[in-house]
């Protein structure tokens, strides 16, 4: 399944821009389990990037939306999501990895299952004392706050960071003035956001979005 990923896209390169033959020279297969480990990072890494995109971007806002109009915190909120934001972010962190053999199963279950797990846990809305590990791991305490209505003045968003805070505190984009349990979610004008199922769908795809 990756080489198949893995030529369709060097046919999109060779087709669009002359590009030929563009293949990482290593492959993660024939290297020892814990070697792997660190494709697993490569996920968390561009995860964060990619997230911050989905703020910065205009069009790709206008998707991420539907999962910021969530107002109330609860684990289902993780659940809340445009399915294009599926295909643009799990299609630029998976290509990267197939062109250097990382297999479709590994990626379902490394880099979306995990994710997916623990990203019900941080849109949980409980309280999970992290300690020192807090600069490591993300926490529904941290997360809430990327879900706030009201962001600093000049910020896109705060952490980004679904399983991991590290990139966040090394690219200083945490925000936690307090607790936030009981902060409004959303955003501005969220409370004239589509609500039902195919409103939410088509929402991004109406004329006059940029």
């Amino acid at each position: 399944m990756s080489d198949v990923a893995v030529r369709a896209f060097n046919d999109v390169l060779a087709g669009g821009f002359g590009i030929r033959n563009l293949r990482w020279p290593i492959n993660v297969a024939s290297l020892p389990i814990g070697r792997n480990c660190l494709c697993c990072s490569w996920c968390a890494i561009l995860y964060n990037g990619i997230h911050r995109l989905l703020h910065r971007v205009p069009r790709l806002w206008e998707f991420h939306k539907v999962h910021h109009s969530v107002e109330q915190m609860g684990f289902a909120a993780h659940l809340r999501y445009h399915f294009m934001k599926t295909i643009v972010c799990r299609s630029i962190e998976y290509l990267p990895l197939a062109m250097i053999g990382f297999g479709i199963q590994d990626f379902i279950l490394v880099c979306m299952y995990s994710p997916l797990a623990v990203g019900h846990l941080n849109h949980a809305n409980i309280y999970l004392p992290l300690g020192p590990l807090k600069y490591i791991f993300n926490s529904p305490q941290m997360h809430i706050w990327h879900h706030s209505k009201e962001l600093p003045k000049g910020s896109y968003g705060v952490n980004y960071g679904i399983t991991l805070s590290l990139w966040d505190y090394l690219w200083g984009t945490v925000w936690m003035p307090r607790s936030g349990r009981d902060i409004e979610l959303g955003f501005p004008g969220v409370e004239q956001y589509p609500h039902g199922f195919i409103g939410q769908v088509a929402e991004p795809f109406k004329s006059g979005k940029e």
